[in-house]
């Protein structure tokens, strides 16, 4: 059953990668994309370290799992967020918003390729519900505006990480047999965390070294502006939205936790009208009421 606890755990991290994209976008001509990914998650380890070393301590665990958990650091903060930072380089903020809004569609692909879970009436109801609120966003009320986009490079990157983050979120929900061990190891969430963290720093410094060397531009720009940049997106959206992110999807699933990530648009909608001075407009409402419309439908099926 979805509780308020439940619901808070899984619409703070929206609210946070929402944030994300705005810092994302601002950083455009400041820090390259695969190297801000980078000092990202390595921020983070620094700043989870404390919290989780033990659990980089358990040597046999870690020769055990490595695989599952080499796929998670790849899938989730190896691919995710460096393919995002590079869509806001040549894709609109638009055309980011809409396509990651088909996170539900992807979620219950995955849900029935690799897990044979069939989405219910409700779950596909819910998912109808939740893009109808997104396209209101993204179209600032006109549906009409759909036909004036245009996509590019950027779109396609997006799609890849969208893709990334369903795999990302159905192997830490549901580990494959071949990658099971039988007993789960004894960390808690900072070490199982930093232990993800640790292998994505492994891809995405290999990834940076490359965008180093093959970039047209791969220096960094100083500005007073990117050391808040990277505090941010090393706390807010790396460590507490994980954390939360892990939780929730542990409990109701991804398929349901899914419809929660269609709230990123919103937030992302009503942010950028913050900064913009701009007063939110009746879509926003109207979308978000779509949105949790569609996360109470589909959360109905767990009851």
């Amino acid at each position: 059953m979805l509780t308020p606890r439940l619901a808070f755990l899984l619409t703070l991290p929206p609210l946070l990668w929402a944030g994300n994209a705005v810092v994302g976008r601002l950083a455009v001509g400041m820090v390259p994309p695969i190297a801000l990914n980078f000092v990202r998650w390595a921020l983070a380890f620094v700043l989870l370290w404390p919290l989780g070393r033990r659990a980089l301590a358990d040597r046999a665990t870690l020769a055990e799992r490595w695989p599952h958990l080499a796929l998670l650091g790849l899938l989730g903060m190896g691919s995710y967020n460096a393919l995002q930072y590079l869509a806001l380089h040549s894709s609109t903020p638009l055309n980011v918003t809409l396509i990651a809004a088909s996170m539900p569609a992807w979620m219950l692909g995955f849900g029935v390729l690799l897990h044979r879970e069939h989405p219910s009436g409700r779950e596909m109801g819910g998912a109808a519900l939740s893009l109808a609120g997104v396209v209101l966003v993204v179209t600032r009320g006109d549906p009409a505006r759909v036909a004036d986009l245009e996509f590019v490079t950027g779109d396609l990157l997006m799609l890849i990480a969208i893709v990334s983050w369903a795999l990302y979120s159905w192997l830490l929900a549901r580990p494959p047999a071949h990658m099971r061990t039988p007993q789960r190891p004894d960390w808690d969430w900072a070490g199982f965390l930093l232990v993800q963290i640790a292998f994505g720093l492994a891809w995405s410094g290999a990834a940076a070294g490359v965008e180093a060397l093959v970039a047209e531009d791969a220096r960094w720009h100083w500005t007073p502006w990117i050391p808040a940049i990277l505090l941010y997106v090393a706390i807010g959206p790396s460590l507490v939205a994980y954390r939360c992110w892990g939780l929730g999807v542990s409990t109701v699933g991804p398929a349901v936790a899914a419809f929660f990530g269609n709230l990123t648009p919103v937030f992302a909608g009503v942010l950028s009208t913050a900064l913009l001075g701009e007063a939110p407009r009746w879509y926003h409402g109207a979308a978000f009421a779509l949105i949790v419309g569609g996360i109470w439908l589909s959360a109905r099926r767990s009851r």
